[in-house]
């Protein structure tokens, strides 16, 4: 919107939505993050209107009137089959409204805009402004941030601090009390991770508390079925700190169904040859793990057992024809 009028100007007056104001006071208002960066980048300071005084900004709400008016009751019984078609059709009403001569001032908008306007608009930055997201996070014990189901590395030090996250569509920042202490590029997906060498410890050295053998010891306490899967998961990884995550969220499902309830679900999936947190919560959900496991040497049935189902039983394995 800034740059459509080829300029900028040098303050916002906005109402106090959301989006653009996060602590409504009224004389000393909490902008939103990203509003606020959108101005700095224009060079404006954001001054929103007091709550429930209109006439703060009479202007922009005259406008709404006049859009309402001449534009929306002029399109209300047009039929548009694309949004293009109506964003080209809003443009030519907004073209006219603005050329259209107003009584009192014997002049039009665009007139006033060109003649009083646009000489005070600030000359524009010379880069687009680029949308970011900002998000308050807590560094885990892998030393990584989770943002929108991916995971990024910060400096292992920072374990169980709070950072600040800003993402943009191409790069993640993440900052310490306003300094910038990590970026990436931002993932595409669920389920990534993006670590940087220099963010892990020194030879992988255990952290203050937990260790590789200190989870694999815990999970044996609940039994050799869950010590395994531990094991597997932290084996599995390029570096054992990536699977301290799974590894909790196991001691989780412990405390949420019981370590007996646990042991047999792991033991399910070490049958199945899936040792991860994932199935593991799978099984616990659907109830699988209080379903005696099949044999060794049998493969586990497909089918239900039910009267209206023959089974493979009374099918001729040749001609593939129901046995008379």
């Amino acid at each position: 919107m800034v740059e459509a009028f080829g300029g900028s100007p040098a303050v916002f007056v906005p109402d106090n939505l959301k989006s653009a104001v996060t602590g409504p006071c009224r004389y000393e208002a909490e902008i939103n993050r990203t509003y606020r960066e959108m101005a700095t980048h224009y060079g404006a300071v954001v001054i929103p209107a007091r709550a429930y005084k209109p006439r703060d900004k009479a202007k922009v709400e005259q406008s709404v009137l006049l859009s309402e008016r001449w534009i929306l009751a002029s399109l209300r019984n047009r039929t548009f089959f694309s949004l293009a078609e109506l964003n080209a059709a809003i443009r030519e009403k907004v073209t006219e409204l603005n050329g259209r001569v107003m009584r009192r001032m014997g002049v039009s908008r665009r007139e006033l805009f060109e003649k009083y306007d646009r000489p005070a608009l600030k000359p524009l930055p010379p880069g687009r402004y680029e949308m970011a997201v900002w998000k308050e996070c807590g560094v885990n014990i892998d030393y990584h941030v989770e943002f929108e189901h991916n995971l990024y590395s910060v400096p292992h030090a920072l374990v169980g601090q709070r950072v600040e996250v800003r993402a943009t569509a191409r790069c993640v920042e993440i900052f310490l009390r306003s300094s910038r202490v990590a970026s990436h590029p931002r993932l595409n997906g669920r389920g990534q991770v993006s670590t940087e060498s220099e963010h892990m410890p020194a030879a992988h050295r255990a952290h203050a508390e937990w260790t590789p053998s200190r989870l694999i010891a815990w999970a044996e306490k609940t039994g050799p079925d869950t010590g395994h899967v531990v094991a597997e998961i932290l084996r599995s990884r390029p570096h054992p700190e990536q699977g301290y995550r799974a590894c909790l969220g196991l001691m989780r499902l412990s405390r949420t169904h019981g370590e007996q309830r646990l042991e047999a679900a792991c033991r399910r999936a070490k049958r199945l040859g899936a040792e991860s947190y994932g199935t593991v919560k799978n099984i616990l959900k659907s109830g699988l793990d209080r379903h005696e496991l099949e044999p060794s040497g049998k493969a586990p049935s497909l089918l239900p057992d039910h009267e209206n189902i023959r089974g493979a039983a009374c099918y001729d394995e040749t001609e593939r024809l129901p046995c008379s």
